[in-house]
């Protein structure tokens, strides 16, 4: 085999490996509950600039996405994120660019305090505990972190968990083998258990 075809053979394992681990990540702890209200979350990303980055932006845009047509009424959109240095909390960056830019005009609620995700799950739990349906917004990786540690702190509200629209075949393609190697990173913490795709 020549060595052009080597790499081209290996870059496109590279993306089949990348966009398959995402696919996973996304239908872990998910659930196929109903219910007429749900609250969709969105974690925010590290954001020291006055206007919300491009990952921020991506993630509002796979929050508002999320909320299905016949719940868009009864939904709740949360915005998670403290503030990083002395700039705007995460929070408010993402909840302006949901108004001003997508022109959200729905319910917004802000958790404006955490600056990990463990503390984006605990400081949201007051916002939930009234909603049938829960869905988590982020990268997949990020997410299914943040699932996981919804059913370490409350298991009762992780049985309300569905899958939010946070992973589609081909978005992010080429970035996605990079996202896969920096999730594995970042789910070291999360047990075997926790990764498995949730029976349906």
């Amino acid at each position: 085999m020549q060595r052009g075809t080597r790499l081209a053979v290996a870059a496109a394992a590279a993306l089949v490996w990348g966009e398959w681990l995402n696919w996973r990540w996304s239908q872990a702890l998910v659930g196929n509950r109903e219910g007429p209200s749900e609250a969709v979350v969105v974690l925010g990303f590290r954001n020291p600039q006055p206007a919300a980055n491009f990952i921020n932006r991506w993630r509002v845009r796979a929050g508002i996405r999320s909320i299905t047509g016949d719940h868009a009424r009864d939904t709740r959109l949360i915005f998670s994120g403290g503030a990083t240095g002395k700039g705007v909390a995460e929070a408010e960056l993402l909840a302006d660019y949901a108004r001003s830019v997508l022109r959200w005009d729905g319910e917004v609620l802000l958790e404006d305090r955490s600056r990990t995700t463990w503390e984006n799950v605990i400081n949201v739990i007051p916002l939930l505990e009234d909603v049938d349906r829960i869905k988590i917004a982020s990268q997949p990786a990020h997410a299914l972190k943040a699932r996981a540690y919804l059913r370490r702190q409350r298991p009762d509200l992780a049985e309300r968990l569905v899958r939010a629209d946070d992973y589609r075949p081909g978005e992010w393609l080429l970035g996605k083998p990079l996202l896969a190697l920096y999730g594995l990173w970042t789910l070291r913490g999360i047990r075997a258990g926790e990764r498995k795709l949730s029976p349906r």
